[in-house]
Formats: structure tokens, C-alpha cells, sequence
């Protein structure tokens, strides 16, 4: 088995020697100004929910109204979307607390969108390297 920084290698077509491993994140790597986040299917998984969940304020109103635990008329979905907007981040916790099942909420967005769209913010893409995922950071 291949470590990540073997794969990642493999992936950029260089040398290991080539590559930094990163000192605050021993998932991150640097490969010239270029940054990657190498992980396992599982990790992952995990680390797409964290973000999920921790940015679930951003998300589109209708996606997270179709998520809730009342039936939102049109009215209720323009106070959402307003709340949204006037709290941010602090509109997070009470947002989850509407959500019938955080699960299928991160389930149903990492399948309407990928994983990809979560972890690279440099471009959405997720890449897989052996029995590795590659997402590209800066």
C-alpha cells in the first residue's frame, strides 16, 4: 500500500522529494505554491460532513428547506433566506436544529454536488490515486 505522499506523486507525475507535507494538517501536502488535501475514501467522507455541517447556513434555502422537519410555504422560505442573510454563520446551529436528518442532509449534498465541491476550493475536483482521494486546496 502506498503512502499519501507516494500517491500524491504519482498523481503530479514527480518525485516524493518534490513534496512538503504540510506542518499544521499531516493530510495536507505542498507540491511548489500548490496545496493538496490527500486522504482516504473514509477520511473523506468525514472531513465532507464536518464542512457540511459546519457551513450549513450557506446553503441554498430550498435545499435546506426540502430538508426539514415543517413543510415550508413560500413565506417560510423568504424568512429562511433573510435569516441567512442577516446572520451567517451565526444562523448555523438553529439551521441544523430544523433539519429532519443531518445524515441525509450531508448524504443528499455530497450526491448533488460531489465531494469534490467541498473539499478543493481551488477548483471542485476530486481526484482518485489508488485507494487515495486528491483535492486540490490553493
Amino acid at each position: 500500500m502506498k503512502t499519501k505522499i507516494e500517491a500524491l506523486a504519482e498523481f503530479l507525475n514527480c518525485e516524493t522529494d518534490e513534496i512538503l507535507e504540510s506542518s499544521y494538517d499531516s493530510n495536507t501536502f505542498e507540491f511548489g505554491s500548490q496545496e493538496y488535501l490527500v486522504l482516504t475514501d473514509e477520511e473523506a467522507d468525514e472531513k465532507a460532513k464536518d464542512y457540511i455541517l459546519d457551513s450549513i447556513w450557506a446553503f441554498n434555502t430550498e435545499f435546506i428547506a426540502g430538508h426539514t422537519i415543517a413543510n415550508f410555504d413560500e413565506r417560510a422560505i423568504k424568512s429562511l433566506r433573510k435569516m441567512q442573510g442577516e446572520l451567517c454563520e451565526d444562523a448555523n446551529e438553529l439551521i441544523k436544529s430544523m433539519i429532519n436528518d443531518l445524515d441525509h442532509f450531508v448524504e443528499d449534498a455530497i450526491s448533488c454536488d460531489g465531494r469534490g465541491h467541498f473539499m478543493s476550493s481551488y477548483d471542485g475536483e476530486e481526484n482518485e490515486q489508488d485507494e487515495y482521494f486528491i483535492y486540490r486546496v490553493n
